[in-house]
């Protein structure tokens, strides 16, 4: 029998976690990348002597880059090495608060304690429903496909279904949240995980509490050769395992005949394949690859709301700051005005909380000695015609005020490289749709539901994964999307 051949149309994580499961299983694996490099999001930025991991900067769920190495016979500590961080994220509040998120349960519940008042016991009791909450969804919501009749029909499934009201779905994040805990810095906290997804904690349902779990149970990593080494480890398994990686090469059109993937076409040539995996937003897969194929379009789930997107500026900081972490975040005083802003007014607000990384705290050689590499982040809107350059300009003079009031340091005068990436710019070079981060939103408590799914039920041999689809958006369940679609050629 002859060997069957897959072509993955893009070469984000999610495709090349899949090229690799379908390697594995025998299948010659092809990539057409319109970039010139791979990774998607998982990517990075060399500029004036800094490094910058240009997407992702948070590092959980180790285990299932682990396990790719695994399948293929591979020791994965030959390619690909990470640490434990003790402190997950640094926290700093308007009032002066400071907060230090240790990934120890006890160490942080008792940190809450004594910077806030919020009893420790509250915190370990928050941190049990989050695990209750993860043994419900995993197996059901996150490692199989919602769109087939026997994951209903497995006894793990039904009893997850017996259990449903547990995983809190009909309560907002920010609501749980604030019946859980007195005090508005820990519920402002907590209420942040809702944009681990892109979403609004005063929409988004409490089942988000679930990812706490991630972080406190699991833990947080740093790859030794920061985040982009995660692309670059599993890119080279990949080319060992015999997938073979086009770049520069976008892909057109999906040919599809008598309703059956027949693979691609690109640079004016029919690409054969036996199987697609569009790794492609799944809004663009069908607007610009299946768009002669109106009736195949899922016009609902294409309609949806989009998640957030993020505006970045990456900055070479001719300073140290010792009091600072791998992982910053500098609160808003006034949260439920700046989620207002994000999903209501579709604009910026003026002091919105700051995500500050510095991967040159554990890979010095990111930074010249004696300065830091800034990956700073706030959330803003999807792209929809807003005045970006307006925007990104009053933008970046509120985060250097906030910034420098906190740090007492005229950070404008510090800033000696920059770079900058909004959501016009993520959307061209991510072919994210709008620019949104992970997809749709969250803001519906059926929204695990609403995801497209994994296989196409109208075509034949056409399969999607990455964060636009089942599970959703982040490293672990861009992972988690490519072992769905690999179990689905069962």
């Amino acid at each position: 029998m002859p060997q069957q051949k897959a072509v993955i149309i893009g070469a984000g994580i999610a495709g090349i976690a899949s090229a690799i499961r379908l390697a594995v299983k025998g299948y010659a694996v092809e990539f057409y990348e319109a970039n010139s490099y791979p990774g998607g999001k998982l990517s990075e930025i060399e500029q004036d002597g800094y490094r910058f991991d240009a997407g992702p900067s948070l590092f959980t769920m180790p285990q299932y880059v682990d396990e790719l190495f695994k399948l293929a016979g591979k020791n994965p500590a030959d390619y690909f090495t990470y640490q434990k961080l003790e402190v997950v994220c640094k926290y700093f509040y308007e009032d002066g608060t400071q907060l230090s998120a240790y990934a120890d349960t006890q160490q942080f519940a008792e940190e809450i304690e004594n910077k806030t008042g919020e009893p420790a016991a509250s915190v370990i009791k928050h941190l049990a429903n989050s695990s209750d909450i993860y043994s419900i969804t995993n197996h059901v919501f996150l490692e199989r496909s919602l769109h087939r009749l026997k994951t209903f029909l497995r006894w793990d499934t039904i009893r997850s279904i017996l259990r449903f009201p547990k995983i809190d779905p009909f309560r907002t994040l920010h609501k749980a949240n604030s019946s859980g805990f007195k005090d508005a810095r820990v519920v402002q906290f907590f209420d942040r995980y809702a944009t681990y997804n892109g979403s609004d904690p005063y929409q988004a349902p409490a089942t988000l509490n679930v990812i706490p779990h991630l972080e406190h149970h699991f833990g947080a990593y740093f790859p030794d050769g920061g985040m982009y080494s995660i692309t670059q480890s599993l890119v080279k398994l990949a080319e060992e395992l015999g997938v073979k990686f086009n770049y520069h090469y976008k892909v057109d059109e999906i040919v599809v005949i008598n309703g059956v993937a027949k693979g691609i076409r690109a640079k004016g040539e029919n690409i054969l394949a036996d199987l697609v995996v569009s790794n492609m937003d799944v809004w663009f897969t069908y607007k610009r690859l299946l768009g002669k194929y109106p009736k195949l379009h899922p016009q609902k789930i294409l309609s949806q709301e989009r998640s957030s997107s993020a505006l970045i500026f990456y900055w070479g900081i001719k300073k140290q700051f010792p009091e600072l972490n791998l992982h910053n975040i500098f609160f808003s005083a006034d949260y439920k005005a700046e989620f207002d802003h994000i999903w209501k007014q579709q604009n910026i607000y003026n002091y919105p909380t700051v995500y500050l990384n510095i991967s040159s705290k554990y890979k010095t050689d990111d930074a010249p000695a004696g300065c830091e590499n800034w990956f700073v982040m706030i959330n803003v809107p999807a792209n929809n015609g807003q005045d970006w350059d307006k925007l990104i300009t009053d933008a970046k003079q509120n985060i250097i005020s906030k910034l420098s009031k906190i740090l007492d340091e005229d950070i404008s005068q510090l800033i000696v490289s920059e770079s900058i990436l909004d959501p016009r710019s993520i959307e061209s070079k991510t072919s994210s749709y709008k620019g949104s981060i992970y997809g749709t939103s969250s803001n519906n408590q059926f929204a695990a539901f609403l995801r497209h799914a994994n296989q196409s039920s109208k075509v034949a041999g056409l399969y999607f994964c990455g964060g636009s689809v089942h599970p959703g958006g982040g490293i672990p369940l861009c992972l988690l999307s490519a072992k769905i679609v690999s179990e689905m050629m069962i």
